[in-house]
This record gives C-alpha cells, sequence and structure tokens, in this order.
C-alpha cells in the first residue's frame, strides 16, 4: 500500500521577502533549495492550452438569473518539462462558453513568460514570477490584474501549482499546510496591500495558525470540510425537478442548500417557499442573484423574500459595487441577512476594499477568477485579520477540485475555525478529471492524490475540445441543419 504522501525535505526558513531584491540573495535562495534535496525539477519545454466545452445549457444547468444558457467551459493548460519523470502540470480557468477562445489567446500570449524557465526558478522566486506574469509592460494594460488576462494568468499558474505539488509527493493544500510560514509568505505579492495587510502581519498570522495545526489536519482527514449544494435549484429548473433534486439532497445528508433568485419576485416566492417547506426551518439556506439588481431593488427584494430566513443573499448587485454592497449590507443585517460575495472579484484589491467597508459578512474567493494560489493566500489572511468567514465559490468545470484543497489549507493552518463556514459544492462534470472530489456525508474529504486535482481525463477533453471534438462536432452540424 502506497504512502499518503511521499516523504519530502523540509523548506528552508528565508529572509523576509522585502529583502529579495538583489539577485545574489534570490540566487543563493535557490541553491539553498537545490542543496536541500527539494524534489523541484526540470525546465519547462511546452505549455499547451486547449478550449474545452460541455453543452450545459441543453438541461439548464448553472442558470441563473443574468446567465440564463451558460456552458461550462475551461480553458486547460497543461505545462511539460524536460524532466524524465514525464510529470506534467495541468491548470484551468473557468468560463461559460463564448470567450473561452479569447482567454486561450492571452495564455498564449503569457506563454513566453514561462517557457525555457526551471521550475526550481519559478517556485524560488514566486512572489516575483507572479509579478513578472501580472506586470508584463503592454499585456497589464488590457488589466491590469482583471478580466481576460487575469483568468488566463490563473490557469497558468493554477499548472505551475500541480506540477510542483505532483513533483513533490502531495495534494496542494498538503504542499501549503508543511510549508514554513516564511515560504508561504513569499509566494505572495503584497503590493497594494500594505494599508491592510503587511508581510509581518501575514507572517504572524501564519505563525500563530501553527498552534493546533496537526489536530485540525487530523479532524480534516477524518470528517472533512463541511459542504453546501447549488445543484438542486437552477433558475432554469423546473418545480417537479427542484422538488425531485432537493428530495434526493436531503436523503443524502445535505444540510444546506443555496437557491438561485432575482428574476421575477413572485416565482422566488414560490421557488423558496418549496425548498424551505421541504427542508424544514433548522436547516440552512442561502439566496443568490449573481448581480442582477441595483442597489434599493436588492434591499427592497430580500425584504420580501426575509421570511424564508436566508443565511446570506450572494452578489445582489455589481460584483464592482463596493459602497452599494456596504449599503445593502447595512440594511439587510438588521433583517439577519448576511452579505455574501467575492466569485467575480477582480483581485486582491477588491476585496481590501470590501472588507475595509464592512460590506460583506461571507467571503467567497474562487481559484479562477484571482491569480492562483498566490493571490488566494493573501485574500485569506485578509480575512482573517478581519475575522470575516470564507465560504469560496465552486461549481462549474474543477471550481470544486481546485477550491477544496484552498480551504481545507485556511482551516488548518489560518482560520482555526468552522463557525460559519462551508464551501459549495455543485454535482457536476466531475467525471471528467482524473482526481475528481470526494464528497461524503456532505463534507469535501481532503484529496490523497499528489497535485491541484486539476487533471482532465485526456478522452473527455479531445470530445468536448471547441469547435473540432466529437461532441461540438455533432451539436454545430445539428444547429446548422
Amino acid at each position: 500500500m502506497r504512502a499518503l504522501y511521499a516523504p519530502t525535505v523540509p523548506r528552508l526558513a528565508l529572509p523576509p521577502a522585502a529583502h529579495w531584491g538583489s539577485r545574489p540573495l534570490l540566487t543563493a535562495r535557490v541553491a539553498r533549495l537545490r542543496g536541500a534535496g527539494s524534489m523541484v525539477r526540470g525546465r519547462i519545454s511546452r505549455l499547451s492550452v486547449r478550449d474545452v466545452r460541455f453543452p450545459t445549457s441543453l438541461g439548464g444547468h448553472g442558470s441563473d438569473a443574468m446567465h440564463t444558457d451558460p456552458d461550462y467551459s475551461a480553458a486547460y493548460v497543461v505545462i511539460e518539462t524536460d524532466a524524465e519523470d514525464g510529470i506534467k502540470g495541468c491548470g484551468i480557468t473557468f468560463t461559460l462558453g463564448k470567450g473561452t477562445e479569447v482567454v486561450v489567446c492571452a495564455v498564449n500570449a503569457l506563454a513566453h513568460h514561462v517557457l525555457n524557465k526551471d521550475l526550481k526558478d519559478i517556485v524560488g522566486d514566486f512572489r516575483g514570477f507572479y509579478r513578472q506574469l501580472t506586470s508584463d509592460g503592454q499585456l497589464r494594460w488590457i488589466g491590469p490584474e482583471k478580466g481576460v488576462v487575469h483568468l488566463a494568468t490563473a490557469a497558468v499558474l493554477n499548472a505551475v501549482w500541480d506540477l510542483w505539488a505532483k513533483q513533490e509527493g502531495k495534494p496542494v493544500w498538503k504542499l501549503l499546510v508543511d510549508m514554513d510560514p516564511r515560504t508561504l509568505v513569499s509566494c505572495i505579492d503584497f503590493r497594494y496591500l500594505t494599508d491592510v495587510l503587511t508581510e509581518e502581519d501575514a507572517l504572524e498570522i501564519l505563525q500563530k495558525g501553527q498552534v493546533g495545526k496537526k489536530e485540525r489536519e487530523k479532524q480534516m482527514l477524518a470528517q472533512g470540510y463541511p459542504a453546501y449544494t447549488t445543484s438542486c435549484a437552477w433558475l432554469g429548473y423546473s418545480d417537479d425537478t427542484l422538488k425531485q433534486l432537493c428530495a434526493q439532497a436531503l436523503k443524502d445528508g445535505w444540510t444546506r442548500f443555496k437557491v438561485k433568485v432575482g428574476a421575477d419576485l413572485q416565482d422566488d416566492v414560490r421557488r423558496c417557499q418549496i425548498i424551505r417547506d421541504m427542508i424544514g426551518p433548522e436547516k440552512t439556506l442561502m439566496m443568490d442573484a449573481n448581480q442582477r439588481w441595483d442597489v434599493p431593488e436588492a434591499v427592497e427584494w430580500m425584504s420580501k423574500l426575509a421570511k424564508f430566513k436566508p443565511l446570506w443573499i450572494e452578489e445582489p448587485t455589481s460584483p464592482d459595487d463596493i459602497l452599494g454592497h456596504a449599503a445593502i449590507s447595512k440594511a439587510l443585517v438588521p433583517l439577519g441577512i448576511g452579505i455574501a460575495t467575492g466569485e467575480q472579484c477582480h483581485n486582491r484589491v477588491i476585496f481590501k476594499q470590501l472588507l475595509q467597508a464592512k460590506a460583506l459578512q461571507f467571503l467567497q474567493i474562487d481559484s479562477c477568477r484571482l491569480g492562483s494560489v498566490n493571490e488566494n493566500l493573501s485574500v485569506l489572511l485578509m480575512a482573517k485579520k478581519f475575522e470575516i468567514p470564507v465560504c469560496p465559490h465552486a461549481g462549474g468545470v474543477g471550481l470544486c477540485e481546485l477550491v477544496q484543497h484552498l480551504i481545507i489549507f485556511d482551516y488548518i493552518s489560518v482560520s482555526a475555525s468552522l463557525k460559519n463556514r462551508m464551501c459549495e459544492y455543485v454535482d457536476h462534470l466531475h467525471e471528467h478529471f482524473k482526481y475528481p472530489v470526494m464528497i461524503q456525508r456532505a463534507s469535501y474529504m481532503p484529496p490523497k492524490d499528489p497535485g491541484y486535482s486539476t487533471e482532465m481525463k485526456e478522452e473527455s477533453v479531445k470530445k468536448h475540445q471547441y469547435p473540432d471534438g466529437e461532441v461540438w462536432k455533432k451539436l454545430l452540424a445539428a444547429q446548422e441543419n
């Protein structure tokens, strides 16, 4: 029986990142990594990216008040090295169909920053590599650190983290948990954050998180991380489908449910009544408007849905409207309704301002919207400083597979709390992944396979590649006829 994790030499404590500006110190750090027997190896010799789409719109899966016909899709990146082991790093960013080809173009535009780099040099100065990708003097003009170019950056970085963790023989969450706090801090770009979170703050939080860490890791391995389901109540589902899926979810042990709202108030009232009647008064209900409303409309609409006792309303208005979220929060918190947002927050700066403005009670990171693990680390640390619970966004293509690593790390090494915390789960498309999520007792069980759980089955990729895969050739031919 193979060991759960391959043994790895402990990472060295590193000098404060503020002093890394000189090349000799960076070179010395890489040399120490090599001398310490680190398993990181190989020069990146190839980067490929494919447009993979699943026709989920045909069944109404993923439908909400703003995205009525999503085809869950991904720009799928594979990084190869010249190392003899043949290990590949796989990364994705999530899209909804049209536009995936634009993300693919952006990945290709970033490729020159990655090719012919030694992986040791990348992880030896991960902050520098992150900044190189996000601060390209020309590409940043179509960002910076937001939109298509940032989605592409996430896909590339997700592939790098997958490659690093596979080479170390650990799942990403375990790689992070075992990492020295200074090494973790060295992965984060603190630019634009230091009025709220300094390197010293981050280091202090992570060092405090060392206390009780082993016990929390054992707890996660035994019990998993609590989840909630969104699979029952997509806006495009009929009442019969909603009832059927809700009944099955209750039978499977789910206690936390989210319903999509925002298109029609009377329709929302009817559907929320169905779900609340089915799950009873004790189980948790959340609502998600997917950015549908203006600020006054959000307050008025949710005042009429307050009788269903939702824990939160998610994305009530534009994801860029920080002060709007703050106004909605001020109006709804007295009704017992919190504000949740984050799945379409461009970057760490937007999260910083949402926290500063007291505009949310639940923070929702996304593994592909932000700049991969690196940027998500900074947001987890800010959330801890403000004592705001993190409840990640998931679903789509591979988002559950990715974000489980981040939230399990967060509990073990950062937040040390499960109060008001849960991770979204959507039961779609996991069969296309080599290492799919495992849900037991409505909880995410920590992945055991090395990597970031991002590797897709090659057969699935080929069948669903757009527009030349077998699935799309048939669908497009049918549309023409």
